[in-house]
């Protein structure tokens, strides 16, 4: 079986889906982070394979872009775990609906 661009899109908004899903059902911080890299996931794997269908894929744009979209990931997951953790430390809980008393 040779794998088309509509499989890849499948594939991609499969993955979008659930981390969709993830972002909005879950009330951990972690789940949350890990659901926002599923949805970062999903979009680099639709850079890539647009790049690699599109008619003349000898300029690697796509592939730059998913790098740049990859290091703009990792950023996010260093500070979001940072901010977790402090939060953590702070709170002694993860649960995103406990923290609506954060003040300046």
């Amino acid at each position: 079986m040779t794998p088309t661009l509509q499989l890849f899109l499948i594939v991609s908004a499969t993955l979008f889906s659930i981390g969709l899903l993830a972002v909005l059902s879950r009330r951990h911080a972690i789940f949350i982070l890990i659901g926002i890299e599923m949805m970062l996931a999903a979009a680099n794997l639709n850079f890539i394979a647009f790049w690699r269908f599109s008619p003349h894929p000898q300029s690697p744009t796509g592939v730059m872009v998913a790098i740049f979209s990859i290091a703009i990931a990792a950023a996010e997951a260093a500070v979001g775990l940072a901010l977790v953790i402090a939060v953590y430390r702070h709170y002694r809980t993860t649960n995103v609906d406990q923290l609506d008393q954060l003040k300046g």
